[in-house]
Protein backbone atom coordinates (compact mmCIF):
# COMPACT_ATOMS: atom_id res chain seq x y z
CA UNK A 1 0.00 0.00 0.00
CA UNK A 2 0.90 3.79 -0.59
CA UNK A 3 2.23 6.05 2.33
CA UNK A 4 -0.89 6.95 4.19
CA UNK A 5 -1.10 11.22 4.59
CA UNK A 6 -1.09 11.76 8.44
CA UNK A 7 -2.30 15.13 9.56
CA UNK A 8 -1.76 16.38 13.03
CA UNK A 9 -5.07 18.83 13.71
CA UNK A 10 -3.43 21.73 15.75
CA UNK A 11 -6.73 23.40 15.44
CA UNK A 12 -7.44 25.88 17.68
CA UNK A 13 -5.48 24.36 20.50
CA UNK A 14 -3.11 26.44 20.44
CA UNK A 15 -5.27 28.71 22.48
CA UNK A 16 -4.88 31.87 20.76
CA UNK A 17 -1.03 31.66 21.56
CA UNK A 18 1.58 31.63 18.64
CA UNK A 19 4.67 30.79 20.82
CA UNK A 20 2.13 27.76 21.41
CA UNK A 21 1.52 27.07 18.11
CA UNK A 22 5.04 26.91 17.47
CA UNK A 23 5.54 24.78 20.15
CA UNK A 24 2.91 22.48 18.67
CA UNK A 25 4.68 22.35 15.24
CA UNK A 26 7.96 21.53 16.53
CA UNK A 27 5.89 18.22 18.25
CA UNK A 28 4.26 17.35 15.36
CA UNK A 29 7.65 17.34 13.71
CA UNK A 30 8.63 15.21 15.78
CA UNK A 31 6.03 12.86 16.05
CA UNK A 32 6.95 12.73 12.01
CA UNK A 33 3.55 13.45 10.40
CA UNK A 34 3.23 15.04 6.90
CA UNK A 35 0.88 17.89 8.10
CA UNK A 36 -0.35 20.15 10.68
CA UNK A 37 -3.48 21.94 10.29
CA UNK A 38 -4.60 25.29 11.77
CA UNK A 39 -7.95 27.09 11.55
CA UNK A 40 -8.23 30.09 9.60
CA UNK A 41 -11.41 32.26 10.51
CA UNK A 42 -12.84 35.63 11.39
CA UNK A 43 -15.32 35.19 14.37
CA UNK A 44 -17.74 37.64 13.05
CA UNK A 45 -18.05 35.82 9.90
CA UNK A 46 -18.34 32.13 11.37
CA UNK A 47 -21.07 32.55 14.05
CA UNK A 48 -23.75 34.97 14.68
CA UNK A 49 -23.63 36.47 18.16
CA UNK A 50 -26.67 34.15 19.32
CA UNK A 51 -25.37 31.15 18.37
CA UNK A 52 -24.96 28.78 21.12
CA UNK A 53 -22.26 26.16 22.12
CA UNK A 54 -22.43 22.37 21.67
CA UNK A 55 -22.57 20.40 24.52
CA UNK A 56 -18.59 19.18 24.58
CA UNK A 57 -17.70 23.21 24.23
CA UNK A 58 -19.67 24.07 27.15
CA UNK A 59 -18.07 20.92 29.07
CA UNK A 60 -14.69 22.69 28.28
CA UNK A 61 -14.63 25.81 27.97
CA UNK A 62 -15.58 29.07 30.20
CA UNK A 63 -20.20 27.95 30.66
CA UNK A 64 -20.79 31.81 30.85
CA UNK A 65 -19.03 32.50 27.55
CA UNK A 66 -21.08 32.93 24.20
CA UNK A 67 -19.68 30.26 20.96
CA UNK A 68 -18.49 33.96 19.43
CA UNK A 69 -16.58 34.92 22.50
CA UNK A 70 -14.85 31.28 22.45
CA UNK A 71 -14.03 31.69 18.95
CA UNK A 72 -13.13 35.16 19.08
CA UNK A 73 -10.30 34.66 21.29
CA UNK A 74 -8.83 32.23 19.08
CA UNK A 75 -8.54 33.69 15.83
CA UNK A 76 -5.58 34.23 14.15
CA UNK A 77 -4.74 37.05 11.74
CA UNK A 78 -2.44 37.26 8.28
CA UNK A 79 0.64 37.97 10.06
CA UNK A 80 0.45 35.22 12.37
CA UNK A 81 -0.57 32.72 9.46
CA UNK A 82 2.45 34.17 7.48
CA UNK A 83 5.05 33.34 11.04
CA UNK A 84 3.22 29.95 11.40
CA UNK A 85 3.92 29.22 7.49
CA UNK A 86 7.68 30.32 7.65
CA UNK A 87 7.76 28.39 10.85
CA UNK A 88 7.23 24.90 9.48
CA UNK A 89 8.90 25.92 6.14
CA UNK A 90 11.88 26.10 8.62
CA UNK A 91 11.44 23.31 10.35
CA UNK A 92 10.20 20.83 7.18
CA UNK A 93 6.37 19.95 8.08
CA UNK A 94 3.93 21.45 5.83
CA UNK A 95 1.10 24.15 6.77
CA UNK A 96 -2.34 23.61 5.85
CA UNK A 97 -5.48 24.71 7.35
CA UNK A 98 -9.36 24.53 7.26
CA UNK A 99 -11.12 27.87 6.03
CA UNK A 100 -14.41 28.80 7.68
CA UNK A 101 -15.75 31.49 5.28
CA UNK A 102 -15.12 32.70 2.00
CA UNK A 103 -12.44 35.69 2.88
CA UNK A 104 -10.32 33.21 4.78
CA UNK A 105 -10.71 30.96 1.66
CA UNK A 106 -8.95 33.66 -0.46
CA UNK A 107 -6.57 34.47 2.52
CA UNK A 108 -5.20 30.44 2.19
CA UNK A 109 -4.95 30.76 -1.29
CA UNK A 110 -3.27 33.86 -1.91
CA UNK A 111 -0.88 32.64 1.15
CA UNK A 112 0.13 29.68 -1.35
CA UNK A 113 -1.28 26.35 0.47
CA UNK A 114 -1.21 23.66 -1.68
CA UNK A 115 -4.51 22.03 -0.64
CA UNK A 116 -7.87 22.82 0.87
CA UNK A 117 -9.32 20.88 4.33
CA UNK A 118 -13.48 21.25 4.19
CA UNK A 119 -14.42 20.78 7.98
CA UNK A 120 -17.75 18.69 8.34
CA UNK A 121 -20.12 21.68 8.82
CA UNK A 122 -19.90 23.14 5.56
CA UNK A 123 -20.64 20.04 3.54
CA UNK A 124 -24.25 21.94 3.04
CA UNK A 125 -22.44 25.50 2.37
CA UNK A 126 -22.88 25.96 -1.53
CA UNK A 127 -21.36 29.79 -1.81
CA UNK A 128 -18.19 27.78 0.30
CA UNK A 129 -17.67 24.55 -1.74
CA UNK A 130 -18.48 26.37 -4.99
CA UNK A 131 -15.70 29.18 -4.16
CA UNK A 132 -13.18 26.36 -3.14
CA UNK A 133 -14.06 24.43 -5.92
CA UNK A 134 -13.03 27.35 -8.25
CA UNK A 135 -9.82 27.45 -6.40
CA UNK A 136 -8.59 24.05 -8.40
CA UNK A 137 -6.65 23.29 -5.74
CA UNK A 138 -6.75 19.81 -4.18
CA UNK A 139 -9.53 19.40 -1.71
CA UNK A 140 -10.04 16.43 1.35
CA UNK A 141 -13.52 17.05 2.45
CA UNK A 142 -14.98 15.94 6.06
CA UNK A 143 -18.37 13.93 6.00
CA UNK A 144 -18.92 14.07 9.67
CA UNK A 145 -23.45 14.74 10.42
CA UNK A 146 -23.88 14.09 6.86
CA UNK A 147 -25.55 11.56 5.16
CA UNK A 148 -24.65 9.89 1.37
CA UNK A 149 -27.45 12.45 -0.29
CA UNK A 150 -25.73 15.20 1.47
CA UNK A 151 -21.89 14.09 0.74
CA UNK A 152 -23.26 13.56 -3.07
CA UNK A 153 -24.38 16.91 -3.14
CA UNK A 154 -21.36 18.60 -1.86
CA UNK A 155 -18.80 16.08 -3.95
CA UNK A 156 -20.99 17.31 -7.22
CA UNK A 157 -20.98 20.89 -6.06
CA UNK A 158 -16.81 20.72 -6.60
CA UNK A 159 -16.72 18.61 -9.60
CA UNK A 160 -19.19 20.87 -11.33
CA UNK A 161 -16.89 23.83 -10.17
CA UNK A 162 -13.82 23.27 -11.31
CA UNK A 163 -12.31 19.85 -9.60
CA UNK A 164 -11.93 16.51 -10.98
CA UNK A 165 -12.74 13.04 -8.97
CA UNK A 166 -8.58 12.36 -8.29
CA UNK A 167 -8.37 16.08 -6.78
CA UNK A 168 -11.20 15.18 -4.18
CA UNK A 169 -10.57 12.87 -0.74
CA UNK A 170 -13.72 12.16 1.07
CA UNK A 171 -13.13 11.60 5.18
CA UNK A 172 -15.10 9.60 6.96
CA UNK A 173 -15.61 11.42 10.65
CA UNK A 174 -18.06 11.66 13.24
CA UNK A 175 -18.33 14.96 14.77
CA UNK A 176 -18.50 14.08 18.09
CA UNK A 177 -15.81 15.14 20.50
CA UNK A 178 -14.20 12.68 21.58
CA UNK A 179 -17.13 9.81 19.28
CA UNK A 180 -18.29 6.94 21.56
CA UNK A 181 -17.04 3.68 19.87
CA UNK A 182 -19.96 2.71 19.20
CA UNK A 183 -20.84 5.25 16.81
CA UNK A 184 -17.67 5.26 14.71
CA UNK A 185 -19.07 2.73 11.91
CA UNK A 186 -15.50 2.70 10.44
CA UNK A 187 -17.38 0.73 7.25
CA UNK A 188 -19.16 3.62 6.03
CA UNK A 189 -15.32 5.14 4.82
CA UNK A 190 -15.84 2.04 2.64
CA UNK A 191 -19.42 2.87 1.78
CA UNK A 192 -17.66 6.40 0.57
CA UNK A 193 -15.00 4.13 -1.55
CA UNK A 194 -17.79 2.33 -3.26
CA UNK A 195 -20.60 5.13 -3.65
CA UNK A 196 -18.34 7.81 -5.34
CA UNK A 197 -15.32 5.93 -6.94
CA UNK A 198 -13.08 8.55 -5.15
CA UNK A 199 -9.86 8.44 -2.33
CA UNK A 200 -11.24 8.20 1.10
CA UNK A 201 -9.49 8.82 4.41
CA UNK A 202 -10.36 9.33 8.29
CA UNK A 203 -11.09 12.25 10.48
CA UNK A 204 -10.87 10.48 14.19
CA UNK A 205 -12.15 11.96 17.07
CA UNK A 206 -12.07 8.62 19.43
CA UNK A 207 -9.81 8.49 22.72
CA UNK A 208 -6.81 6.41 21.41
CA UNK A 209 -5.44 5.44 18.12
CA UNK A 210 -6.75 2.51 17.43
CA UNK A 211 -9.51 3.15 15.20
CA UNK A 212 -6.97 5.39 12.83
CA UNK A 213 -4.75 2.77 12.93
CA UNK A 214 -7.36 0.25 11.91
CA UNK A 215 -8.94 2.64 9.11
CA UNK A 216 -5.69 2.51 7.64
CA UNK A 217 -5.53 -1.13 7.70
CA UNK A 218 -9.21 -0.44 6.02
CA UNK A 219 -7.61 1.57 2.74
CA UNK A 220 -7.61 5.08 4.44
CA UNK A 221 -5.29 7.48 2.50
CA UNK A 222 -5.32 10.28 5.01
CA UNK A 223 -6.00 10.30 8.56
CA UNK A 224 -6.26 13.15 10.43
CA UNK A 225 -6.05 13.66 14.42
CA UNK A 226 -6.67 16.40 16.96
CA UNK A 227 -3.71 16.35 18.86
CA UNK A 228 -2.55 19.28 22.28
CA UNK A 229 0.48 19.75 24.04
CA UNK A 230 -1.71 18.78 27.73
CA UNK A 231 -5.22 17.24 27.48
CA UNK A 232 -6.03 19.50 31.05
CA UNK A 233 -5.71 22.60 29.10
CA UNK A 234 -8.72 25.02 28.92
CA UNK A 235 -10.56 24.94 25.21
CA UNK A 236 -13.02 23.04 23.20
CA UNK A 237 -10.90 20.47 21.83
CA UNK A 238 -7.91 19.71 24.26
CA UNK A 239 -9.99 16.69 26.11
CA UNK A 240 -10.51 14.52 22.76
CA UNK A 241 -6.76 15.43 21.38
CA UNK A 242 -3.82 13.35 21.38
CA UNK A 243 -0.81 14.54 23.51
CA UNK A 244 2.43 14.43 21.87
CA UNK A 245 3.88 10.85 22.93
CA UNK A 246 0.58 9.82 21.31
CA UNK A 247 0.77 11.47 18.16
CA UNK A 248 3.82 10.07 17.80
CA UNK A 249 2.66 6.76 18.64
CA UNK A 250 -0.16 6.75 16.53
CA UNK A 251 2.65 7.31 13.24
CA UNK A 252 4.52 4.56 14.43
CA UNK A 253 1.61 2.14 14.17
CA UNK A 254 0.44 4.05 11.15
CA UNK A 255 3.73 3.11 9.40
CA UNK A 256 3.76 -0.35 10.74
CA UNK A 257 0.52 -1.28 9.58
CA UNK A 258 1.71 -0.01 5.42
CA UNK A 259 4.87 -2.55 6.29
CA UNK A 260 2.33 -5.19 6.84
CA UNK A 261 -0.37 -5.10 4.54
CA UNK A 262 2.11 -5.81 1.69
CA UNK A 263 1.42 -6.13 -1.89
CA UNK A 264 -1.42 -9.43 -1.54
CA UNK A 265 0.33 -11.81 -2.99
CA UNK A 266 0.54 -14.98 -1.26
CA UNK A 267 3.97 -16.15 -1.43
CA UNK A 268 6.86 -17.17 1.49
CA UNK A 269 8.20 -14.14 2.52
CA UNK A 270 11.76 -13.90 2.20
CA UNK A 271 12.41 -13.68 6.25
CA UNK A 272 10.17 -16.89 6.76
CA UNK A 273 11.97 -19.30 3.41
CA UNK A 274 14.85 -20.51 5.66
CA UNK A 275 12.32 -22.32 8.10
CA UNK A 276 10.28 -24.26 5.65
CA UNK A 277 13.06 -27.32 5.40
CA UNK A 278 12.68 -26.92 9.35
CA UNK A 279 9.21 -26.74 10.10
CA UNK A 280 7.69 -28.99 7.45
CA UNK A 281 7.65 -32.65 7.37
CA UNK A 282 9.18 -35.50 4.92
CA UNK A 283 8.08 -38.87 4.56
CA UNK A 284 10.64 -41.33 6.62
CA UNK A 285 10.64 -44.62 7.23
CA UNK A 286 8.94 -45.62 10.57
CA UNK A 287 11.05 -48.66 11.16
CA UNK A 288 13.94 -50.95 9.41
CA UNK A 289 12.76 -51.36 5.82
CA UNK A 290 14.77 -54.36 3.84
CA UNK A 291 15.35 -53.49 0.06
CA UNK A 292 12.33 -55.09 -2.14
CA UNK A 293 9.84 -54.65 0.74
CA UNK A 294 6.82 -52.41 -0.37
CA UNK A 295 6.38 -49.13 1.29
CA UNK A 296 2.88 -49.05 3.68
CA UNK A 297 0.96 -47.17 5.83
CA UNK A 298 3.13 -49.62 9.14
CA UNK A 299 6.35 -48.91 7.82
CA UNK A 300 6.71 -45.01 6.96
CA UNK A 301 5.65 -41.75 8.34
CA UNK A 302 6.14 -38.24 8.39
CA UNK A 303 8.66 -36.37 10.11
CA UNK A 304 10.75 -33.25 10.35
CA UNK A 305 12.69 -32.13 8.49
CA UNK A 306 10.93 -31.32 5.16
CA UNK A 307 14.32 -31.97 3.30
CA UNK A 308 12.74 -34.98 1.59
CA UNK A 309 9.64 -36.02 -0.08
CA UNK A 310 6.79 -34.35 0.79
CA UNK A 311 4.01 -36.07 2.22
CA UNK A 312 1.52 -34.75 0.06
CA UNK A 313 3.21 -37.55 -2.34
CA UNK A 314 2.15 -40.26 0.24
CA UNK A 315 0.01 -42.20 -1.71
CA UNK A 316 2.38 -42.14 -4.60
CA UNK A 317 4.88 -43.42 -2.17
CA UNK A 318 2.81 -46.09 -0.69
CA UNK A 319 2.73 -49.64 -2.66
CA UNK A 320 6.56 -48.63 -3.77
CA UNK A 321 9.31 -51.15 -3.48
CA UNK A 322 12.28 -50.06 -1.27
CA UNK A 323 15.37 -49.72 -4.11
CA UNK A 324 17.38 -49.84 -0.90
CA UNK A 325 17.54 -50.33 2.78
CA UNK A 326 15.98 -47.57 5.25
CA UNK A 327 16.97 -47.21 8.78
CA UNK A 328 14.44 -45.81 11.16
CA UNK A 329 13.73 -41.70 10.03
CA UNK A 330 15.52 -42.47 7.01
CA UNK A 331 14.39 -40.04 4.16
CA UNK A 332 12.32 -42.31 1.69
CA UNK A 333 13.82 -42.52 -2.01
CA UNK A 334 11.76 -43.79 -4.31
Amino acid sequence: MGKTIIIAEAGVNHNGSIELAKTMIDQAKNAGVDYIKFQTFKAEKLVSVHAAKADYQKTNTNSDETQFEMIKKLELDIDAHKGLIQYCNAKGIKFISTPFDLDSIDLLFDLGVELFKIGSGEITNYPYLKKIAQKGLPVILSTGMSNLSETEGALDTLLTNGLNRDQVTLLHANTEYPTPFDDVNLNAMLTLKEAFKVNVGYSDHTPGIEVPVAAVAMGATIIEKHFTLDKTMEGPDHKASLEPLELKDMVKSIRNIEKVMGDGLKLPSISEKKNIPIARKSIVASCKILTGEVFSEENITTKRPGTGISPMRWNEVLGRVAQREFKPDDLIEI
